[in-house]
Order: structure tokens, then sequence, then C-alpha cells
């Protein structure tokens, strides 16, 4: 089977919740605003990949699911109905949320999950937003197969910063299984081992010739000469951050995460899961009489096992009506391949991200925080937990893998956060002191420990309305140092600084970028290194902070942020029963 190009109108490793709360009108309606309504159906779909069918979890038996359009200030109504036997919750990665809480979708943090022939609708007006996000599924490893772009299209009349692309097309990336990922993490789970790595990435779902049995499904993208195209790239893999590159193009970056960035022309760019980049691509002016494959493979830090393989689509020019007898058959053109930096590679990694920046014009503001009231340092990376009893397990030395956040493995209630707040039933549920930084504090990035075991707990951090945080995320040598890309919901936040060693306070503060830094919803900690984010915590609500490589958030790299203050309708509190 072949896939086409769509094209669009042109115009856990940690976690952290913060709750912040005040009584503020739940669904502000922006003018010339308009609602938008989908449905999604949660359904069984057999799927045949690399020669194998298996039955997949899908929405509206599409894979990837179905594409949501939107514009700033629209407001989004989208009915989920599950009919499945797998428990179902729906994450809108990158949407601010502001105000509505409910609406954000990680299962038993915001809300129940959704259970067999149960739905829920999402309600929530997109704020001050517009670009590439993304949604997927927030529950055990289904956002394998479920997920889908969301796209933000500016308010009518309201140009791009840069010049208006001749056509806009969607570029998301995946991983297919041929067992199924449920399985997978829950066979791990249970032996403390690694999950078995995924058999290929994909394209717009598609793996692509350099599989076995995978020539028909290739996807393809037919350009026309001498135009510019907006590619809207998201990473949806479970568990691996990618280089990609178009052979013999230029790719110009103007957007990551749903804000506009400083262009800058690369050859390979760097995305990470929960990551989303526009770029701009401009084609040659004449028929090149050639091919040119789109590739990924990924980019890989830790001492784990790892899908070794490349995904790639096809770039191909459209003849011009005069030149129908081209000198080469469209079939018999030559194809190039790009070149692809080392798996490896963290120093094109650090150079990439460091060319990111904030628009910050007047137009498009950086409104870094400057003055800060609370400062965090966490801890990120590996850990163990003990074998139970009469059990064999495959971690560490006869251990189970763990994943913490300054040592405290996130454990995942059976009360959503959100709803035990907001009625008054936190007691027994969650407990409100994470630390502000580590209670044994060691050489992060030096020789590890020889004790690796993690305490177990729901904690959470919690912020009063409108507080100023700077959070130092330091990676650890614990079970070896790796890139963890951390994702907060409900917030944007500056990246101020990084570096590679331990975080200094007293030196590293005074290289931070508080004029132009890039504005995000998910970042890189860098492999044996630190991240500084900067973010005002101005919206209400308990919010996750994790890694989006999903193995880190199933072995608890997560913690939560709670913003007291907020109340709203008790029929917006609850999904199912918990």
């Amino acid at each position: 089977m072949k896939m086409g190009v769509y094209l669009l109108p042109s115009p856990a490793f940690l976690v952290v919740l913060f709750i912040s709360f005040v009584t503020l009108s739940v669904h502000p309606e922006p003018a010339l605003a308009i609602t938008r309504h989908y449905k999604f159906d949660v359904v069984l779909q057999n799927v045949t990949r690399l020669c194998k069918t298996r039955s997949t979890v899908t929405v509206n038996g599409k894979f990837p699911g179905p594409r949501i359009v939107a514009r700033e200030g629209d407001r989004l109504l989208i009915k989920v109905v599950n009919h499945v036997e797998n428990n179902i919750s729906i994450h809108w990665h990158g949407i601010r949320q502001l105000r509505s809480g409910w609406a954000d979708g990680p299962a038993y943090i915001t809300q129940c999950p959704i259970q067999t022939g149960q739905s829920y609708v999402y309600n929530y007006t997109i704020v001050g937003q517009r670009g590439t996000l993304w949604w997927h599924a927030h529950i055990s490893w289904l956002r394998s197969t479920i997920y889908g772009p969301l796209i933000i299209l500016p308010k009518l009349g309201t140009p791009y910063p840069f010049a208006k692309p001749y056509k806009e097309v969607p570029l998301i990336f995946g991983e297919w299984f041929n067992a199924d990922p449920e399985a997978i993490i829950n066979q791990a789970m249970q032996t403390g081992g690694g999950p078995n790595v995924s058999d290929a990435y994909t394209i717009n779902g598609f793996p692509g010739p350099l599989y076995n049995c995978s020539a028909q499904d290739t996807f393809k993208m037919k350009v026309k000469a001498g135009k510019t195209y907006l590619l809207r790239m998201i990473n949806a893999a479970l568990n691996d951050e990618l280089f990609f590159s178009i052979a013999n193009h230029t790719l110009t970056v103007v957007d990551v995460d749903a804000v506009y960035v400083k262009p800058f022309d690369t050859e390979t760019l760097l995305i990470a899961p929960g990551q989303t980049t526009n770029v701009l691509l401009r084609t040659k002016p004449r028929h090149p009489n050639a091919k040119f494959f789109m590739s990924a493979r990924p980019y890989v830090t830790g001492q784990g096992t790892f899908d070794n393989s490349t995904v790639a689509g096809i770039l191909e020019y459209e003849e011009p009506p005069k030149t129908i007898q081209s000198s080469h058959s469209p079939n018999k053109l030559p194809i190039y391949k790009p070149s692809l930096p080392p798996l490896n590679d963290t120093s094109f990694a650090t150079k990439f991200t460091s060319k990111l920046r904030s628009l910050a014009s007047a137009e498009f503001p950086a409104n870094v925080p400057l003055k800060v009231d609370r400062q965090f340092l966490f801890t990120v990376g590996l850990g163990t937990n003990p074998c139970s009893k009469n059990q064999t397990c495959q971690g560490p030395n006869g251990t189970k893998f763990a994943a913490s956040v300054s040592n405290v493995s996130f454990v995942m209630p059976t009360k959503a956060l959100l709803q035990a707040h907001h009625f008054g039933q936190s007691k027994g549920v969650y407990s409100p002191n994470f630390p502000t930084s580590p209670l044994v504090p060691f050489n992060y990035t030096g020789t590890p420990p020889n004790n690796t075991v993690v305490s177990n707990g729901t904690k959470l951090v919690v912020l009063p309305f409108n507080t100023s945080v700077e959070l130092i995320m330091q990676d650890t040598s614990i079970l070896g140092a790796e890139s963890h890309p951390l994702h907060l919901h409900g917030f944007n936040f500056f990246v101020v600084g990084q570096g590679f060693g331990n975080f200094d306070p007293k030196k590293d503060p005074g290289n931070f970028n508080l004029v132009d830094p890039v504005e995000r919803n998910t970042v890189g900690v860098p492999s044996g290194g630190w991240v500084a984010i900067r973010f005002l915590a101005d919206n209400p609500g308990v919010w996750f902070m994790h890694c989006h490589l999903e193995v880190h958030t199933s072995w608890g790299l997560e913690d939560g942020l709670g913003c007291p203050g907020w109340k709203a309708s008790q029929s917006e509190a609850v999904s199912s029963t918990s």
C-alpha cells in the first residue's frame, strides 16, 4: 500500500506535577473564534506492516490517527468513545490548557481513564498558541498507535513571520512493533528487565523501503520545483530521539513546539520524542532527474538495547507539463541517500540545540522570568527496585529496573490527582513534599554510588499561583548516563542554559541566556549533563512532568506539580469512576 502526501491549507522519564490554583473563567471566548467538533472512536483495527498483521488499537480505524486542524483562539470539543477493552485517555501534547486542566488527559493525573463503553468530552480553548502540536494516548504504551497531528493555524489574517509556503505537509515519526506493545511492557514490568525494542520506525505510519517487505509501504512526498514547503514534523516514537535529513536539500528551522524561533539552516535536525519542529523546504529550481530519501534514525546515549534501523520516505519531483518526455523514467531515476550523524553523536546534538533561539520580537516576545521565586534541582536517571521474594528478575544484578526524579520513583495513584485535590480527598493519595533538591547529594556524573535502590512514592511539588520557577534537571551516571527528553504539561518554559558534568550554582547561572532562550514544552536533558529552565506557574491545575521515553515513565521517572486555589464545576471533574 502506498501513502501519498496529505496537505494542509497554507496561511518519562521524569514526571513532575505542578499545581497552581486560582478562581478564573474556565473557558475564555476570544473574538472571531469558532468551536470545532471532533469525534474519536477508539476501536480495534487490523494493521499490516513488515508483512505482519496484528489487531491494533486505533482512533477511527486509522494509523496514525486523524489530524486536528484549528486556529489560534478556537474552542475544541472532542468526544472520545472507548470501544476496546483497554482503558483510554488522550493528551493534547503542548496545549497550555489555561483553566481547562480537566481536559489535559494523562490517566490518573487529571482524569480517571475512559473505561470500556464509556466516553469523555475534552473541552478546551487554544489561547495564544499557533504551530504544530500533537495528540496521543496517555496511559501505558497505547500511544504507540494512538497518535496524530494537532495543527494550529494563526488567526485569520495573521501571516507567518516567514514567507508563505506553497504547501504544508505533516511528517509524524513513530515506532512499529510486530508484537502487541501492551504485552511487551507488561512482560518487562513483571520480569524487571528492559522491554523488547521496536521492529521499525515509521513516517506517517509507513516504514519504507529499507525494511523487509515494505517497499510498497513507503511515504512519498511529491513536490514541484522552485517551491517552498512547510514540513510540520512530530516525533511520536515511544523511546527514541531521531536524526532526520533529506538528501541534497537544506532545511530552515522556523518553529519548535509551536513557538517561532530565529530561522537557521541545517542539513540535519534532531527531534526528541514529544517534540515538534517546523522547517521550510525549498525545492530545487528545476526537476533534478532524481529522487531523494527522507531518512531518520536514532540518536542513542544509553547503555540498553535499541532499534538500530533507519526509516525512509521518498521525495519525488513532479514532471513539468512541457517536459513529460524526460530522459529518465520515473521508476528508474537514481535515489540519493542523506548522510546522517553517527548514532551517538552528542556533539552534533549539542550544536543543533544551541542554535535554537526564540524569535524575541515585538509581536512574539520572549517573556523570560528575570526574578526567580523558587529554585529546584532535580536529578533524573535510572535505578533499581529489589526483586520480590521467590522471583527471578532480569534487571541489573537480579533486581528490577526503575527510574526516578531525585531518587523518588513515581507511583501512579489509583485516583486521579486533580480529582483528589478538587474534592479535598488528597490524604492517602499523594503527599505535597517532593524534595527541592536531592536529599543525599553525590557526584552526579562521576563514579556512581554502589546503592542504586530508589525510593517509591506519589509526591508532588506545590507552587503558589504566579510563582516564577527555575528548575535545574541533572542527569546522573547511575546505570549509565543518558539523554532524557522531559515534557512539562500545562506550561511552556524557557531553556536558559545547559551543560555537561555537574551543574555549578556559582558559575553556570552567569552564562544563562535571559534574552532570547528557546521556548518549549519538551527539552532534552543532555547525557551526563544538565539543563536549566524557567517558567511562570500561571496555570492553575495539577500538571505532570515526565520523561517522554515511555520506558522511563513506566519505570517511574516522573513527578507532579500542583498550583492550588482553582475551583471548577463538579461536572467537569470526573470522566469515569476511579
